[in-house]
This record gives structure tokens, C-alpha cells and sequence, in this order.
């Protein structure tokens, strides 16, 4: 089995599910970090993305950690992740930290690799030997896994797994304090079919009340028909707006009546809370809006300021220090809200829960 290799896929459902109503599951954790399929034979190890995209060159720590720990010729799916120690002594996944490490230059790509070194954490096996098993069923692909990986303790490590739903339940409330994004269940039964919505997955969802501050226009927009790409959200911190993310996702008719509403509502940067921060032309630590990184590639991020009067609720999954984690959704508009009552106390904070218990003590 050679690259390109796409990984198996998961489709959304509310609840852990009840095996006694769909059938047997395994549940195991749902990481948040950059899914990868490894592929080792020997000394050459490669490591490719969700889109099939190489990732190698941006971990060297992990290759030489392929090598030195797992099956001289397999292919695994797991995920790649960075962890930091916190303040409180706990580990934690930070998904930031994870994108820094996807830069150009190879001198800050070995510097990062010992600052913020990378862990991959398997949990489904496509070949062993010469052999493959997309065919054979999770159970036997978990079984022979777990025979192949016994004694990982890191970089690499092997996801733990329960048929037990009351566990799974429990993991869904405590690890998302360690940073992790929910729960996924796999049919006992079923094979590896590549890039096929056959896991489940179960993820946190909760709601906030934003201030729209701004938006981007639609990389399709043009100047006879604009078109709204994403709004910019914000929350009042000590009585100043902050950027806390971005809601999309729209129809394009949605994007063509949200542009023309909001007209009203335009102002001139020097007028608006975040006027300030366009005096910076590089990226800054509040990751704040119309700033450059190495993830922009050089892309207009301009925006257009908004008199921050308007109310959004929108779903979310995560936070991630001060922002959503990933792109809010849309839920309506709250007319009844007042811009300044929209801060960071309405939001459920996860307890803390140390990464390290999570995968079995094994962080150190």
C-alpha cells in the first residue's frame, strides 16, 4: 500500500449511540490535530495529510520516531498532535502550536521540532508486513494494532479504545479538558473504506452571543455582485472588543442579502475598537483581524469595520485560549441582546484534565 491513501471519514451524531441499538461499537477518543496516514517500510517514512498532502519534511522528530518504535513495514491512521504543559502542571493539546509547525523554512522547522516536538497517536491499521487489512473488519484491525504497538510510551502511542458506552460518556466530558475534541465510534464489523463516512463521531456543541465587528468578502464577490464571505465575531474582555473567531457557511443568496444589511452599519477604521491593530504588519499574539502570517500566504485580509451594534448567537465547538477553535455557525440574530453584555463569562470553560492521563500516564 503506497500514498496517496485517504483516511476513512466520520459523520456527525447527537449522543454517545446506544450499541444495543446499532450495533457492536468501539469508542475511543477524538483528537484534535492533524489527521495523518504513516507509512513506514524500513528507513523510509511518510507521513501525508487528510487531503493527501506530504506533512514529512514538517516533523522530523516523528520519522525518526517511526523508525525507532513502530513495525518495520506498516501503514497506520492516526493524528498528529502537540501538547504544552500549562501553568497548572497539566498537558494539553494546543492546535496552534500544532499549525505553527507547518512553515517554509527548514532552520525554523528543526528549531520547532525540539521547542514544540510532535507526537502521532494511531488508532487504525491499514497494513502490517506485506499484508493489508482495509478489508478485515475494526475488530481484528484493532487486535492485530494492538499486538503490533504494545509498549508505545512516545512519541508514538496507540489510542485507547472501550465497547463500554458509560465510559465512552465519561471520556466525553473529562478529556475535552486535555484538549481533545469529543468521541468517535467505530463499527466492530466494519473495513477501512477510504475517504467513507463510516465512523460516527460525537462532538461538544454550545452556544454564545457574539458581536458582529466586521466582515471578509467572498473570494467569488465581485464589484457587480458582492458577495459576504465571513463575518468577524467579537466579545468584550475589560471593556474592549476582542477578535474571538469567524462565522461562514452561508448560501450564496444568504452572502448577497447579509453584504447588502450590513451596509448600513459600515464605518471607517479610525472609528472602529479594532482601528488600532492596522498599524501592524505582521501576525501579533491576539491573532487579530486585516494581519499577515505564514498562513496567508501573502491574501488580502483586509476587512470591512462594522459599528459593533449587532448581535449574533452562533454554535460552537471548542475554545482555543481566547478564540473559537473552529469556524462558528450561524444560529440567529439576538435583537433583544446589548453588544457590551456579550463577554467571555457566558462561556463554559472544560475542567482541566492532563493529556498524560489520557494516553495512558505515557507523556512525560
Amino acid at each position: 500500500m503506497l500514498p496517496p491513501v485517504q483516511p476513512m471519514l466520520a459523520k456527525a451524531v447527537k449522543g454517545v449511540p446506544d450499541p444495543a441499538k446499532v450495533g457492536e461499537l468501539s469508542f475511543e477518543p477524538k483528537w484534535d490535530g492533524f489527521r495523518c496516514i504513516l507509512f513506514r517500510d524500513g528507513d523510509e517514512v511518510e507521513l501525508t495529510s487528510r487531503n493527501t498532502k506530504p506533512l514529512t519534511r514538517y516533523f522530523p522528530e516523528l520519522v525518526e520516531a517511526a523508525r525507532e518504535q513502530l513495525p518495520e513495514r506498516c501503514v497506520l491512521d492516526g493524528e498528529v498532535f502537540v501538547a504544552l504543559r500549562g501553568d497548572d502542571g497539566t498537558d494539553r493539546l494546543q492546535f496552534e502550536a500544532l499549525q505553527e509547525r507547518i512553515h517554509p523554512a527548514a532552520s525554523r522547522i528543526a528549531m520547532l521540532s525540539e521547542k514544540t516536538p510532535a507526537g502521532f497517536v494511531a488508532f487504525d491499521l491499514l497494513a502490517l508486513g506485506g499484508e493489508s487489512y482495509v478489508d478485515r473488519p475494526f475488530r481484528e484491525r484493532r487486535a492485530a494494532l494492538e499486538a503490533a504497538l504494545v509498549g508505545l510510551d512516545g512519541p508514538c502511542y496507540l489510542t485507547r479504545t472501550t465497547a463500554d458506552p458509560a465510559v465512552a460518556e465519561r471520556w466525553f466530558e473529562e478529556f475535552e479538558g486535555a484538549g481533545l475534541d469529543g468521541v468517535i465510534a467505530k463499527p466492530m464489523d466494519a473495513a477501512y473504506v477510504q475517504n467513507a463516512r463510516t465512523m460516527l463521531k460525537i462532538k461538544h456543541e454550545r452556544t454564545a452571543d457574539v458581536v458582529v465587528a466586521g466582515y471578509r468578502e467572498h473570494k467569488t464577490s465581485t464589484p457587480e455582485r458582492p458577495l459576504l464571505g465571513s463575518l468577524l465575531l467579537g466579545l468584550y474582555a475589560d471593556g474592549e472588543l476582542q477578535h474571538v473567531g469567524v462565522s461562514a457557511s452561508f448560501t450564496a443568496a444568504r452572502r448577497a442579502e447579509l453584504i447588502e444589511e450590513l451596509q448600513p452599519l459600515v464605518c471607517p477604521i479610525s472609528e472602529h475598537p479594532w482601528g488600532r491593530w492596522q498599524e501592524w504588519a505582521i501576525a501579533n499574539p491576539d491573532r487579530v483581524p486585516g494581519t499577515q502570517s505564514r498562513w496567508s500566504q501573502g491574501k488580502d485580509l483586509s476587512f470591512t469595520p462594522l459599528r459593533p451594534e449587532l448581535v449574533l448567537e452562533v454554535k460552537y465547538d471548542a475554545m482555543e485560549g481566547r478564540r473559537f477553535r473552529h469556524t462558528a455557525h450561524f444560529k440567529r440574530w439576538r435583537t433583544d441582546r446589548d453588544p457590551e453584555s456579550c463577554g467571555y463569562d457566558q462561556l463554559e470553560q472544560p475542567v482541566r484534565y492532563d493529556l498524560g492521563e489520557v494516553l495512558g500516564g505515557g507523556l512525560a
